[in-house]
C-alpha cells in the first residue's frame, strides 16, 4: 500500500479510468455536502495565500502493471462520493463555459471545455464505457454517463447524480461569480492518494479502517462489501444482480434499521445467539467465517440470506401475497413483538418447504400473537422472551392462567 499527497485533478488525469465496484453503496451526497464542497472551492480559489485545500482520501486498487493495463480500471473502494461530486462539478463547468462567448471560454489556464473533457472526464481515444474517466455502480452509472454526454438522465432513475449536477449548474450561473475563482479552487484540491496492490493488499481491512471514523456506513453497506469485495468481477455482478439487488429493493421503502433487524434475526436463527444491534457486522463476519470453514461458499450464504430476507419481508414489511397470511402477520405487527421473528422465520421456512400447510402457519402466527398479547395483559415480564423465541423452546409452555387460545 502506498499513500502520498496528490492534487485531485492530477489523480483524475493520470488514471485512465476509475470504476466504483458494484458492491459499493450508491452515490448519496445531498445538497448540504455539495454546498460545503462548493464553499471550500470558492474560498480556496479566492485566497491567493492558500496553496491547497485538503478534501480527504481516495483509496483504490490499482491496475496490474504487469498485464494488459488498458483493459483494467482502477477500482475505488473509498472516496467515491467526493470523486463523483468533483466530476459533476467539472461536467457542469463544461456546460457553463460553452454558454459563453468564445473568448471567455477559458477563464483560467487549462480550464477550457475541451481541456476539461479530455483531461478529467473522457478518454478520447477509447470507445464504449472505456471512454469515461469514471464509471459508477448500479443506477448511478447511466445517470453520470448521460450528464457527461450532455443529455438529461432518464426519469426512471432515482440517482442523486442529476440533482447535484443541476445544483452546480445553478451555482456556476450566478451573475456575480468569477469562474476563474472556481477553476483556481478546483486546482487546489488535495487528497491522500492511497494505492492498493492487486493480490497483495487486503481491500476489506483497509476499507473498514478508513470507515471507522466519521459518518459510518450502514450495516447493510458493510455486509454487502464484505460478501462481494473479494469475488471476481463477474461473480460480483452475478450475485449482486440475482440476489443482493432484489433484497435491497425489498427493503427500499423501509427504514434503514429494518435491514439491521433482519440480519440480527437471521444470525439468531443460524447461531442461536442474539447479537447486539451495534455488533451485527462483526457477528455476521464471525458467522460467515464459520460458514466457509464448514465447506460452504460465500455465494451459498448470499443465496441463503436472500431467501431469509424474502421470508422476513413477507412477515414484517407487508410483502406477503397470500391474503390470509397477510392478515395474520398484520395482527402480529400491531403488538410490536419483534422478538418472535427468529422463531417464525424457521416456521415460514417449513411452510415454504411444504412441511406445514398455509392454515397451520396461520394458526401458529395467531398463537404467537395471542401468547405475547396475554403476557402483556397479565403483566408478565418480557425480558425472557427473546431467549425463549431464539432457543427453539416452545413458547407455549406458559405460566398458569396464560392459556394460548386465540383471542
Amino acid at each position: 500500500m502506498k499513500a502520498v499527497d496528490s492534487h485531485l485533478l492530477t489523480l483524475l488525469k493520470k488514471s485512465s479510468q476509475f470504476v466504483v465496484p458494484i458492491y459499493q453503496r450508491v452515490y448519496s451526497w445531498q445538497e448540504p455536502e455539495c454546498e460545503q464542497l462548493w464553499s471550500d472551492i470558492v474560498r480556496a480559489g479566492s485566497n491567493q495565500k492558500l496553496g491547497a485545500h485538503f478534501t480527504g482520501s481516495i483509496v483504490y486498487v490499482a491496475k496490474d502493471q504487469s498485464t494488459n493495463t488498458s483493459a483494467q480500471p482502477d477500482l475505488i473502494i473509498d472516496g467515491q462520493q467526493r470523486v463523483t461530486t468533483v466530476t459533476l462539478l467539472l461536467a457542469a463547468l463544461v456546460e457553463r463555459l460553452e454558454q459563453l462567448p468564445e473568448y471567455q471560454r477559458e477563464p483560467w489556464d487549462g480550464f477550457s471545455p475541451k481541456k476539461i473533457r479530455n483531461r478529467y472526464l473522457l478518454n478520447d481515444d477509447e470507445d464504449g464505457e472505456r471512454q469515461y474517466k469514471l464509471i459508477l455502480s448500479q443506477g448511478d452509472k447511466d445517470a453520470l454517463i448521460a450528464v457527461i454526454q450532455g443529455v438529461e438522465p432518464s426519469n426512471s432513475t432515482t440517482s442523486r447524480v442529476a440533482d447535484n449536477y443541476r445544483f452546480f449548474l445553478n451555482r456556476l450561473s450566478e451573475s456575480k461569480l468569477d469562474l476563474a475563482v472556481v477553476c483556481r479552487g478546483l486546482d487546489k484540491l488535495v487528497v491522500v492518494d492511497v494505492t492498493l496492490t492487486r493480490n497483495v493488499d487486503n481491500p476489506q481491512l483497509v476499507f473498514e479502517a478508513m470507515n471507522s471514523t466519521g459518518k459510518k456506513l450502514s450495516q447493510a453497506d458493510l455486509i454487502r462489501n464484505y460478501v462481494l469485495m473479494d469475488l471476481p468481477p463477474k461473480e460480483q455482478e452475478t450475485l449482486y444482480t440475482a440476489y443482493w439487488r432484489p433484497m435491497e429493493l425489498d427493503f427500499a421503502d423501509a427504514a434503514e434499521s429494518q435491514f439491521d433487524e433482519f440480519v440480527r434475526h437471521y444470525l439468531t436463527v443460524k447461531t442461536g445467539e442474539i447479537p447486539r444491534l451495534g455488533d451485527i457486522y462483526e457477528a455476521f463476519k464471525d458467522h460467515s467465517a464459520r460458514f466457509t470453514v464448514e465447506g460452504e461458499t460465500i455465494q451459498t450464504q448470499v443465496v441463503e440470506l436472500r431467501q431469509y430476507a424474502g421470508r422476513y419481508c413477507a412477515m414484517a414489511l407487508g410483502k406477503e401475497t397470500d391474503d390470509k397470511l397477510r392478515r395474520a402477520f398484520g395482527d402480529l405487527d400491531q403488538i410490536k413483538a419483534d422478538v418472535v421473528y427468529p422463531f417464525l422465520l424457521e416456521v415460514y421456512s417449513d411452510y415454504e418447504a411444504g412441511t406445514i400447510s398455509r392454515d397451520e402457519l396461520v394458526e401458529i402466527v395467531q398463537m404467537v400473537t395471542s401468547y405475547v398479547f396475554r403476557r402483556a395483559v397479565c403483566r408478565v415480564p418480557t425480558n425472557s422472551l427473546n431467549k425463549t423465541f431464539a432457543s427453539g423452546e416452545s413458547p407455549f409452555l406458559s405460566p398458569p392462567g396464560l392459556g394460548v387460545g386465540v383471542v
